[in-house]
């Protein structure tokens, strides 16, 4: 009979190396941290470098390992100078991202290409710069971050709820390519976080309350809600999860 197996054997990640785009603030830093914390050397993509220091910092006095690259997503180019500098990566997670969100009707073209090329294009990108490799290692994890917007409009959901639609939808089409060899790709769907992302719906005390009514847990999220989502996905103990939207929204989208 075999034994058990161990925590470690399914959640530890000593070894691996995970680059997180957005790492520095918001779900995107609370997810780096808990995967520094799980054991991975982690690398911390963001535009700003004050922030990816005090993320650096922050992990590394926790004991953890962790370095910074200041990257900026809002072009090809800048995805691919990102894959550049990361080399060799086992987890790539997704949290980069914008939210201009005017009324449809008011949203331009030029509002559009800079949406898509954050929250979709450098997604892209980065997987195909460096999910291959991982394949060939036989481990990979690509996580991506959606959005509730992804599946009902709300609050002038435009091109940022379409974003994240694709974005769920490109995660199941990596997850055809490469879990045959070992790579995974998922999605974690927020519900309400307040964030520098949520700025604009932060600022509105009765928005707020309202959001969180709509849960079933009585209140809106936090950004270290998802790192034991993000730790499993990115551990062992997924290895047979893939192509998969997970909901981590104290039941939003249920209610």
């Amino acid at each position: 009979m075999s034994s058990a197996p161990s925590l470690e054997s399914l959640f530890g990640l000593d070894g691996r190396t995970a680059l997180v785009t957005g790492g520095s603030s918001g779900i995107g830093r609370a997810i780096a941290i808990a995967l520094a914390g799980a054991g991975a050397r982690v690398l911390i993509a963001a535009r700003t470098d004050a922030t990816i220091a005090a993320t650096v910092g922050t992990i590394r006095a926790g004991g953890g390992t962790a370095d910074g690259i200041r990257a900026d997503l809002s072009t090809r180019a800048g995805s691919h100078a990102l894959a550049d500098s990361a080399g060799d990566v086992d987890i790539l997670v997704s949290s980069a991202g914008i939210n201009l969100r005017p009324p449809l009707a008011e949203l331009d073209e030029g509002t559009w290409d800079a949406t898509m090329a954050v929250n979709l294009e450098a997604p892209f990108v980065l997987g195909q710069r460096l999910a291959p490799a991982m394949a060939e290692r036989g481990f990979g994890r690509l996580i991506h971050l959606s959005s509730q917007q992804a599946h009902r409009p709300f609050a002038d959901s435009g091109a940022y709820g379409v974003s994240k639609a694709a974005v769920e939808a490109l995660a199941r089409s990596q997850a055809e390519a490469w879990s045959p060899q070992g790579v995974t790709a998922n999605v974690l769907v927020p519900g309400f976080v307040q964030t520098a992302l949520n700025r604009r719906l932060s600022a509105d005390p009765a928005r707020v309350e309202a959001l969180a009514a709509r849960t079933l847990s009585g209140r809106n999220g936090e950004p270290e809600d998802f790192a034991g989502a993000a730790v499993f996905l990115a551990s062992p103990a997924s290895a047979y999860v893939t192509g998969q939207s997970i909901a981590v929204d104290g039941g939003f989208s249920v209610h």
